[in-house]
């Protein structure tokens, strides 16, 4: 782990409730796809976020912040970066935290599976696995209760069309006439699409309730416990 100060380049909405943040770190900075960073707001107040940006992008982190509800975990967050960028202050971070990072060796096909902002968590690792030239099958599902929060939507594509090996499966909750893709709940399209999951690496992110029911439907449906990643399953029975 790297605690680090960093000034805040840029705040901007991705959707009404999700806005993606720019940090600039004073020194490079070193983490694995898949981890996250605290912000620090007080010595016993620190804020998780995965952080979006790949590995190789050192002289900055990108994160998204879904943040709804004036007093909200995430907006206090937000408030506080806004405060800084305003003032030009930097904000102190601790980069390089969690245990559900990717794990590059091996040939298993890889399911990321993102609930939500959960994107910003399996993004980095996509946006790594697409880098390296990545040969093992990776099927990225990304589902949102509405269609308007896939504000990566037309990148995701173009990810999944720079190589053979990737597939990009959206699904929308709570879908339009007009949708032609996936509805209802994303890991339920995961066990209508795969017959047994027990020949892949499984990494996941979202609301730590979803991700309780994503784990048991999964070992249900083949998964090994071993070979599935998410940092909620520590905070999780």
């Amino acid at each position: 782990m790297q605690t680090l100060l960093a000034d805040v380049v840029a705040i901007s909405p991705l959707t009404d409730h999700v806005h993606k943040v720019i940090l600039k770190p004073q020194q490079p900075v070193s983490f694995e796809a898949g981890q996250y960073m605290q912000l620090v707001l007080g010595e016993k107040d620190k804020r998780a976020f995965s952080i979006a940006s790949r590995p190789s992008q050192t002289e900055q982190i990108e994160l998204h912040i879904g943040a709804a509800g004036a007093d909200s975990y995430a907006m206090q967050a937000l408030d506080h970066l806004r405060q800084a960028h305003t003032e030009q202050q930097q904000v102190n971070v601790e980069v390089g935290l969690g245990v559900s990072q990717l794990r590059v060796e091996g040939e298993r096909p890889i399911i990321l599976l993102a609930g939500g902002t959960g994107f910003s968590y399996a993004k980095s690792m996509a946006d790594h696995l697409a880098e390296i030239g990545c040969e093992r099958p990776v099927l990225f599902y990304w589902g949102v209760r509405e269609q308007a929060a896939l504000y990566a939507h037309d990148e995701m594509q173009a990810w999944a069309n720079s190589n053979p090996h990737f597939q990009y499966i959206p699904v929308v909750e709570n879908a339009p006439q007009s949708w032609t893709g996936k509805t209802g709940y994303v890991h339920k399209a995961v066990m209508e699409d795969i017959v047994s999951l027990e020949p892949y690496d499984i990494y996941m992110a979202g609301r730590f309730d979803m991700i309780g029911v994503v784990r048991d439907d999964f070992i249900n449906h083949g998964a090994v416990r071993e070979n599935m990643y998410a940092d909620a399953f520590a905070f999780i029975k």
